[in-house]
This record gives C-alpha cells, structure tokens and sequence, in this order.
C-alpha cells in the first residue's frame, strides 16, 4: 500500500514578533510525521535595517523554503504599498513552486494581506491565526478583518473574537477557539531569571526598569505619543529604561530616532535593541516594573507574569483586557500618572494569581491538531454564514463544537 503523503502546511511570516507567536505551531507541525512544514520568510526578517532575523529562524533550526525580498525600507505609505505589490508577486512564486495543502497567516501585517491576496487567487486555502480581534487605533484592524474573509480556517484566542468572526459570515464549524499562542512561549520557554536579564541586557543589578515597546499608531499621533512617553519616563529617574525596536509599519523611521536620541541622551539609564528574540523579551517583560507603550504583548504576554501594562493611545482599543492593563491617552501626564499607579504596591499585589482573558498555554498544539483532521475537500468552497437566516433556522448552538478542547 502507498504511503500517504505528508499534507503540506505552509507558514508565511514577515516579522520577528509573528514569527515568535508561531515558534511552537511551527515546531508541533514539524515534528509530527503527517505534516510537512514549508516556511516562506518575508518582510522585515530579510532587512539588516530590522536585524535580518532570518538568521533566528535557521538558528532555531528551521529550513526556509522560500525568501520574498519585499525591501520594506520605505516608511511612507507609498512605499508600504509598493512592497506589498512585491510581496503578492514574490509569495504566488513561492506557493506556484511549493504547492501547498494550507497556508497558514497569522494576525493583520500588511505583507500578510498580500499572502493571503495570492494564496486565495491561487486557490489554497488559508487558516488564519488571531483573527476576531479588534484594534481601533491601526489600520491593522482592516487588514484583520480582510484576511479573515480571505480564510477558511480559523483559529481564535477568546469566545468573544469567535462570535465576531461567525459575524462576518463565517462557519461556525471552522472558528476554532484555541486561546493565545503567545502564552506558549509563557509556558513552555526556560526564561531567564533576574540576574539573566540584567546580564543579557546591560543592566546594573538589583534596579528596577520599564520595558517599552512602541509600535507606529496609523491611525494616530504616533510621534506625539512617543513624546508624551519619554516626558513621562523622565519623571521617574530610578527606574531604567529598555526600549525594544520599532516594527516596519508607516511612520517607522520617525518614531525609531525618537527612542534613539533620548537612549543617546540617558546612555546611563536607557538602553535599546533591536530584536530580542522571544527568549529575552519575555524574559525581561517577565521582571519588568512596568510594560509601557502599545504593543499587544502588554495585552497578552505581560498579564500571564502579573505584570502591569500602562497602554497608551487607541492602537490596543477594542482588546480584551486583564485588570493588570492599565489604559491611559497620550499625554506626558496622563502616562506618568499610569506609570505612577502600576508601580503602586497594593496594585502589583492585586494582580497575583489573576486570570487572563486567553487561557493557559497549549493553543499551538490545538491548532496543528485541526490542520491534520480536517477534511482538505470540504474547504474547496467558501459559503457565507448568513445570520439573519441562522435565527429563522436555529443551528449556531448545534455546531458549537468547534471551540477549543
């Protein structure tokens, strides 16, 4: 009897961020012998100017398949749009030569809607990774929401974002709630421990520090905010300052010489990376007084290690929330005064033992599962999921064993 052959999972990721959401997915699929990962690398991991974390990749002992050089260095929005247009053309090449069972994209980045533009016009299907979310303050919410009509798999991190995607008209049968793969790393990372921290990133032992990651808000001030944050960040001389890399969306460049000058300016309080890779981000938001800017993982990551998160501006809004997050607008008072109250003993004390929105950790395992049961032959067609029908013909609570385990 012939063997059957390995189904083909094709993950596209074009940030160092994405990239360590999708570690553990990548590595459950990997080693299972029914699947055959295939990995296209794109975007910023190819540009020395975002520290060519390809590298990390081949590091961490995966073989890329395919390398899209879409010269991400333009920050304008013209220039975004133009490497989009590369990344569609680059990515159908790729999958023309891989040939691919499922694509597999994760979240809302602009050079993962060109992925999933020419998986859907070549036909393959696409399982879509943290869809349902909402994030007013970017135009990553578009992105998003594209992607998911785009998709015919998908895989939530909470009931809430389920009920959201089943409202854009999809399935209730293929919206799978498997939580945040980000806590996987939570889980399953040996992470340094306080004194690891302070080695790996140049830290005067025993001192407190805010970890401060910012990303461009497209649909805001973005250089104001940042502003606002290192004004705040002055009112509090105690605390060092690690300031992670900006991400290649517009505005980029702007917001990353704000961060450079004022480390430059407190070469004795500050400091900043580029890339820490998973294993020292998390490993330093782990030990952090405070996650301050936008990022998600101060949404994510940072409640699971009972860590405050003072979020700033629109760019998380519309996120479910743990009470360790603390939002506030972009101002230099309105963010001293968050930073003041994360910092506030009784606060950081209330946070222990607290339950996060996404679950515990295993949402990798959980999802590979689904891409080697499901039924290729029954994605080939997409039907729209009509609601107003649905409540004239009850069916959503019968087919509500598409949730998580």
């Amino acid at each position: 009897m012939a063997e059957r052959p390995k189904r083909k999972i094709c993950v596209v990721t074009g940030s160092r961020a994405e990239y360590g959401l999708l570690f553990w997915l990548m590595k459950e699929t990997a080693a299972d012998p029914a699947l055959r990962l295939q990995l296209i690398v794109t975007g910023a991991h190819l540009s020395p100017k975002f520290g060519d974390t390809w590298r990390v990749i081949e590091d961490d002992g995966f073989a890329i398949d395919a390398r899209v050089d879409i010269e991400p260095d333009d920050d304008t929005a013209v220039g975004v749009a133009q490497a989009m247009g590369r990344c569609v053309a680059g990515v159908a090449e790729a999958y023309e030569r891989l040939k691919p069972d499922v694509v597999v994209l994760w979240g809302d980045r602009y050079e993962i809607l060109a992925a999933a533009a020419a998986a859907t016009i070549a036909c393959i299907p696409i399982a879509h990774v943290s869809g349902g979310e909402v994030t007013e303050g970017a135009i990553d919410d578009a992105i998003r929401h594209a992607i998911t009509k785009m998709a015919s798999l998908h895989f939530v991190a909470a009931e809430p974002y389920r009920a959201r995607v089943i409202q854009m008209g999809e399935d209730p049968a293929r919206v799978f709630t498997v939580g945040a793969p980000g806590l996987d790393n939570v889980e399953k990372l040996a992470l340094l421990d306080r004194g690891g921290v302070e080695k790996a990133l140049k830290l005067p032992k025993g001192r407190d520090y805010f970890l401060v990651t910012y990303h461009p808000a497209t649909r805001g001030d973005a250089e104001r905010e940042v502003a606002a944050i290192l004004a705040a960040l002055d009112r509090f001389p105690d605390h060092h300052v690690v300031a992670t890399g900006v991400n290649a969306d517009p505005g980029r460049d702007r917001i990353a010489k704000l961060l450079a000058d004022y480390v430059a300016a407190n070469a004795g309080r500050a400091v900043m990376h580029e890339s820490l890779g998973q294993l020292r981000y998390l490993s330093a938001l782990k030990h952090a007084a405070a996650a301050v800017g936008n990022s998600s993982s101060g949404i994510v990551e940072a409640p699971a290690f009972s860590v405050p998160t003072v979020n700033i501006g629109d760019r998380q809004k519309g996120r479910l929330r743990a009470r360790s997050v603390i939002d506030c607008a972009g101002t230099a008072d309105a963010v001293a005064a968050a930073i003041g109250r994360a910092l506030e003993p009784g606060f950081r004390a209330g946070l222990a033992g607290m339950a996060t929105p996404f679950g515990g950790g295993g949402a990798s395992a959980r999802i590979a599962r689904h891409l080697k049961a499901i039924d290729l032959a029954s994605l080939a067609r997409k039907p729209f999921f009509d609601l107003r029908r649905e409540r004239a013909a009850p069916g959503l609570r019968s087919r509500k064993a598409a949730t998580a385990e």
